[in-house]
């Protein structure tokens, strides 16, 4: 077992998430930068007055209590700000990938049950009758917040119990449709305020924010930061040389990454200006290679490299501390403060050093569930192990991972057959649908074959006709169901799969087959 249970220093009192927006300026940071934009910035101040406005508004609006408001735009003002205000205003936020499609937005949509929608107006035009549930509200992102701002409608801090139910983030599973991980205004908190003593933030540091906010690890820069009163520059990038470039116009401390970026940013020349600032950078979504870990720590020697392991059911369990990556380059780290990590065996003991088992994480970090699907909670979520110091519901990760002697813990593999690619977690099952629903294919399979800059490839293995024109029709039409990081980077046509002794499609033998070649 791996344990930061009670971390010292730390406060350990979880508060409603809207009081975030509060606490630089009762530290006195409240003429500090506390959000970048492109063409305009706020102070802690500010932020803080933005908040309760935009809560007053959407407490007007939206006036039952736990109902749920989705965003689905790129980084600004609202995608910001909105999931302060929406605690605030005692409703559930629902932030969606940018990325995502229509058939996705749709089930996310109908599957929260949102009573409004905030988006912008190319996403609400792409959208469909029927993809939104009946009495949702639309709005445009401009118009939403012109109303906000014209209504002044100023809302005062919560008294939300922190054990409320707070956000709602979906997630790719390994089978089926994306499911809604929930998490309370503690859950964010504390995942705040872990972060924020382990990454050593500080009220000067300038967080880069390149990840998108529907993610736990991205929206928690945001979270992590303001904690510490620092500014947070939001970045919608088209090339990892607008990264850099935001660097060495923000003066940027702090850079948080997926594999697949860090392989493209280290590809980069970068210019003394846009490095020297950078004090920390951090890696989750996938584990860096050795030579990564090298590339990174010779581009920017002064910089403190942070590799961590999280999932969104428990937001984050390790880190390994910049002073041991040098000489455990490969190693997941220890817990994060607030966090339980225990190593399992198949007989359900505390596995033994060097052992594999599964990681189980315990403790406050872990969400509530997924969203109305008791099914799906009940296999992920489950009682901790009896010798677990916090007790209670623990996340049962399925991923296999051995605790050495020293301490660290080590990645060894996946029990399900999830795909992570670019940082992304993707359900095969997902790719597999929009496959057969054009009518070009009676059987697909999804597969995540490793690759160096991405993590995983997706492989998809269809069964159909050898046509070309057929196959060109199949890219076509899952260009436009699926989003980019879930479009196929190869397509084997197949006249028939290999079954297993049961009559179902061996996707192990698939696999094995794709391991050896990447081509069909």
């Amino acid at each position: 077992m791996t344990a930061n249970p009670d971390p010292q220093g730390l406060d350990q009192a979880p508060r409603p998430l809207d009081h975030l927006a509060e606490r630089a300026c009762l530290m006195g940071a409240g003429e500090r930068p506390a959000l970048v934009l492109r063409d305009e910035s706020f102070t802690h101040k500010a932020l803080k007055e933005r908040v309760a406005t935009l809560a007053g508004w959407l407490a007007r609006e939206v006036p039952e209590k736990g109902a749920r408001v989705a965003s689905w735009a790129a980084k600004g003002e609202l995608t910001c700000v909105l999931p302060l205000a929406a605690a605030r205003a005692g409703l559930v936020h629902v932030p969606i990938n940018p990325l995502l499609k229509r058939a996705q937005v749709a089930h996310i949509l109908s599957d929260c049950g949102a009573q409004l929608l905030i988006a912008t107006p190319s996403r609400l035009k792409s959208l469909d009758e029927g993809d939104v549930p009946a009495g949702c509200l639309q709005l445009e992102e401009a118009a939403a917040l012109e109303a906000a701002y014209d209504a002044s409608l100023m809302l005062g801090p919560s008294q939300a119990d922190p054990n409320e139910l707070c956000a709602i983030l979906y997630t790719s599973g390994s089978t089926g449709r994306p499911k809604g991980v929930m998490l309370s205004h503690a859950n964010l908190w504390l995942g705040a305020v872990s972060v924020a003593h382990y990454l050593k933030l500080a009220d000067d540091d300038v967080t880069l924010a390149v990840l998108p906010l529907s993610f736990d690890y991205g929206q928690n820069q945001l979270l992590s930061a303001w904690y510490a009163g620092g500014c947070v520059v939001p970045l919608d990038f088209l090339f990892p040389r607008d990264v850099s470039k935001a660097c060495a116009k923000h003066g940027v401390t702090t850079l948080a990454a997926v594999p697949p970026l860090w392989v493209q940013l280290t590809e980069l020349e970068w210019q003394e200006e846009a490095s020297t600032s950078l004090r920390r950078l951090t890696n989750s979504g996938g584990a860096l290679t050795i030579e990564l870990v090298e590339g990174l720590t010779g581009i920017f020697p002064q910089a403190d490299l942070y590799p961590m392991y999280g999932l969104t059911e428990a937001f984050r369990s390790t880190y390994l501390d910049p002073e041991l990556v040098d000489a455990h380059p490969t190693s997941m780290g220890t817990a994060i403060p607030f966090a339980e990590i225990m190593v399992i065996d198949d007989d359900g003991e505390v596995a033994g050093p060097g052992e594999e088992g599964e990681l189980v994480h315990c403790g406050p970090l872990v969400a509530q569930g997924y969203w109305q699907d008791a099914v799906r909670t009940a296999e992920r979520f489950k009682p901790a192990p009896a010798s677990s110091h916090y007790g209670g519901t623990a996340v049962w990760s399925g991923d296999r991972v051995k605790r050495e002697a020293n301490g660290l813990l080590y990645f060894v593999g996946r029990r399900d057959a999830m795909i992570k690619s670019a940082g992304n977690r993707i359900s095969p099952q997902e790719i597999e649908e929009a496959a057969i629903s054009t009518d070009l294919v009676v059987e697909a399979v999804a597969l995540g074959i490793a690759d160096d800059r991405l993590g995983h490839k997706v492989h998809l293995v269809v069964r159909g006709t050898q046509d070309q024109q057929e196959q060109s029709k199949l890219r076509r039409a899952l260009l436009k169901e699926l989003p980019n990081f879930m479009q196929p980077q190869e397509i084997h046509w197949r006249e028939a799969m290999p079954l297993n002794p049961n009559g179902k499609i061996d996707r192990n033998a698939l696999y094995r087959e794709l391991s050896g070649k990447n081509a069909s």
